[in-house]
Order: structure tokens, then C-alpha cells, then sequence
């Protein structure tokens, strides 16, 4: 697979992030990526460890872990890219919502929306990425 990013520096934050190779147009899946559910029972737990910062809300039942390149998209309100969980192959989805242009980091909104928002947005994005692979 041919990533449209690289992990660099952050020239805002100064740590690790996503940083695009080539510009990339809005509403392309940029990166798909396995995922550790963790049972929301043991977010207490989560937030006492380094896992605090890196742990995504998966549904109601559960949080994740996500592997791969998905654990280093880095955090902003103004975020350029959304991600997807899907419950039916256990993997993490990541969309533009806007035109990136090569040299931004890739950044994601960790706190998106409510649930129900999520989870209606999902469905309808879910039917779409059933016949794209990456």
C-alpha cells in the first residue's frame, strides 16, 4: 500500500505525527488499521496509564487501541481527517473531511461528535468502504 503520509516531526507540536506526501483530496480513506477493544469498564484504569492519551472511544461498550499508523494521527479541533470504527472487520477507517496539501500533518478530533452522530455517519460510510480495499 502506497500511504499518502509519513510519520515526522509536527512542525506545530513538535512530536510525531502524520505528515502528508502529496496533497490529498477530501473524503479519501487514507489509512485502515487494526484495533485492541478494550471494555469501557476499564477506562479508570486507561486514564492512569500512558495508554490515556492514545486509546480511541470505539462504541458504548468498548474503547481501542488502534495499531499501525492510526495511534500517531495527532489531536486538533481544526482537524483535516475523521476516522471510522467498523465493527464488522475490527478496523479503524481514516477520511479526509477537507482538501489536505502535501507538508500538514494529517490530524484527527478525538472527541468527535456524540455517539449517535458517530454511529449514523458510520453506517452510511460503512456501506461504501465494503467494496474498497486498500
Amino acid at each position: 500500500m502506497n500511504l499518502p503520509f509519513k510519520i515526522k516531526i509536527s512542525p506545530t507540536l513538535k512530536i510525531r505525527g502524520n505528515i502528508a506526501t502529496r496533497n490529498i483530496k477530501k473524503n479519501t480513506i487514507i489509512e485502515k488499521c487494526p484495533v485492541i477493544l478494550i471494555e469501557t469498564k476499564y477506562e479508570d484504569f486507561l486514564e492512569k496509564t500512558k495508554l490515556s492519551s492514545y486509546y480511541f472511544i470505539w462504541n458504548k461498550k468498548y474503547h481501542c487501541i488502534v495499531l499501525g499508523y492510526g495511534g500517531i494521527f495527532n489531536h486538533s479541533k481544526n482537524n483535516n481527517t475523521k476516522y471510522y470504527p467498523s465493527e464488522t472487520d475490527h478496523m479503524m477507517y481514516f477520511k479526509t473531511v477537507k482538501d489536505v496539501k502535501k507538508g500538514e500533518e494529517l490530524m484527527t478530533d478525538y472527541y468527535d461528535g456524540d455517539d449517535e452522530e458517530i454511529i449514523s455517519e458510520f453506517t452510511d460510510f460503512h456501506k461504501k468502504i465494503s467494496k474498497i480495499e486498500l
